[in-house]
């Protein structure tokens, strides 16, 4: 028998009964514990690339080449693509089958199975480049499962991989737009369900329609979403609960209505880790005692800073140092970092506008929280939505306490290097670039910086992670340097430490 005209297993065949083909039995032999045998291996189904919707399947090498894992953007700003062959044995063996299992939708079969692969080989690298293995991703292992099982977050996943795929083609969004108005139906009929209203697929459809009506500009709906989840989230007992069943959730939840509002939406657990709000990581609750008393680290303490934001900068020195200068440092995981991140910029961001007689104290202190927010969103990186929108809020923020400090004496210098140089990462490309240049050209003359370990020392007297967002620092110095000579000069490759040229 030709392996395109099998229908059925041996028992079904002979039953004269329908056979769903399943491996490695088919549901009616499990059901009679019998023999379940193919005289061919049960057919696989070829996906089609995206472009190729409404043609027949292409050669499958046709196929692969087309539909290779796109690049991805990490936290560093290096392009990284997962394993082409990872993938495409991944998608073979987990994701598509002939029996069409997934939910129903109102678009042709070949686009469906398209959008997802498109989702799974770029979407859920996008959402989440923190971890690029298609084996441990979690949009792959966890949020994917559950968009099989459940039609209106199936819908959702749709819709944020046709949105890309038609923003590209530049032909108007006519399946985004069918896909969002299924969805909505599909989620209002959840939400009237009382059982269905709070399940974790319910909560990760709506805070994904949150962040795609805030990229389409419809602030207002966007709004109603974030105000759902957050309903939601108060009904299921706080951040925590929803945790103990879906980590992905819960981090989804916080840092996406953070992100398409503006400000955190959620409290925090406290420092002892106790509370139903945002998590904070193991060794956060540690005794800030722990910090290095490191005599090349600017001391905190004698600046009269705010006392909460002096306290969320010694923890994070805490956990810094736990992270890179014992002997046998703790390897922080990219969960870790996104839960460390998240934690300190709700906490941060959170705080209300400080108002003080003391506009040295003030200042730095303001300073401090926003450019403390900056790197954490530089070192993370962007995840499941663009932060471009609340960053540039943080730089004028910064921006604005900062100027302040340039008029004042007794300012630490290396403060001042260290807020630019926030600054000027975050800002890079926009037109505060040109502000945190002009103010960079100062303090190097003052300073006499000549090369980049000179300005990485300051940075790493006031606050530093090491990271592979180090070269992104460096690159920025470079940067200010071709517009301005004045700025930094930076040595010739390869480039010296200010040990070996002394």
């Amino acid at each position: 028998m030709g392996k395109t005209l099998r229908r059925s297993c041996a028992a079904c065949a002979k039953a004269k009964h329908s056979c769903d083909l399943r491996t490695p039995q088919c549901s009616r032999c499990v059901k009679r514990s019998c023999a379940c045998v193919y005289a061919n291996e049960p057919l696989t189904s070829t996906s089609a690339p995206l472009g190729d919707v409404g043609h027949a399947f292409g050669a499958s090498q046709a196929s692969k080449s087309r539909t290779r894992p796109a690049a991805l953007l990490t936290g560093s700003g290096e392009s990284v693509s997962p394993d082409p062959s990872d993938m495409s044995l991944f998608f073979e063996a987990h994701v598509f089958d002939p029996f069409d299992s997934y939910p129903a939708t109102n678009l042709p079969r070949l686009r469906v199975q398209g959008l997802m692969r498109h989702f799974l080989s770029k979407i859920a690298f996008q959402y989440y480049p923190l971890d690029l293995n298609p084996a441990s991703n979690p949009f792959v292992t966890s949020w994917w499962p559950l968009a099989l099982t459940d039609p209106a977050l199936f819908h959702v996943s749709l819709q944020t991989a046709s949105l890309d795929d038609e923003l590209h083609a530049s032909k108007g969004f006519p399946h985004s737009e069918l896909l969002m108005k299924d969805s909505v139906s599909l989620l209002r009929h959840k939400i009237q369900h009382e059982s269905l209203a709070f399940q974790n697929a319910t909560m990760n459809a709506v805070i994904t329609l949150a962040a795609i009506e805030h990229g389409k500009g419809n602030l207002h709906l966007s709004k109603v979403h974030i105000d759902g989840v957050k309903r939601m989230v108060t009904v299921r007992g706080g951040l925590t609960k929803v945790r103990e069943t879906s980590p992905l959730t819960a981090r989804m939840v916080a840092w996406v209505s953070m992100l398409v509002t503006g400000s955190p939406q959620f409290d925090t657990q406290d420092d002892a880790g106790q509370g139903d709000g945002v998590y904070a990581i193991p060794q956060w609750q540690y005794s800030i005692s722990m910090e290095t008393k490191n005599p090349k680290l600017v001391d905190l303490d004698g600046l009269g800073l705010d006392p909460i934001i002096g306290n969320i900068i010694h923890r994070l020195r805490s956990v810094f140092d736990l992270f890179q200068t014992l002997e046998t440092p703790v390897i922080l995981s990219t969960t870790d970092l996104h839960d460390l991140a998240c934690f300190t910029l709700h906490r941060m961001l959170s705080l209300p506008p400080l108002i003080g007689q003391d506009s040295l104290a003030t200042n730095t202190s303001e300073c401090l929280r926003y450019g403390v927010s900056l790197y954490m969103f530089i070192v993370h990186g962007p995840t499941y939505y663009s932060h471009a929108h609340i960053l540039h809020g943080l730089v004028l923020q910064l921006e604005y306490h900062l100027e302040p400090l340039f008029s004042l004496a007794d300012v630490d210098y290396s403060l001042l290097v260290w807020f630019l140089t926030m600054g000027a990462v975050a800002s890079a490309g926009t037109s505060e670039f040109q502000w945190f240049c002009a103010r960079a050209r100062a303090i190097t003359i003052n300073l006499r910086l000549q090369y980049w370990d000179e300005v990485e020392r300051h940075l790493r007297s006031v606050l530093w992670l090491e990271t592979t967002t180090r070269s992104l620092f460096q690159q920025v110095w470079e940067d200010m340097a071709t517009l301005d000579s004045s700025v930094y000069r930076t040595a010739p490759r390869p480039l010296m430490s200010s040990e070996a040229r002394d």
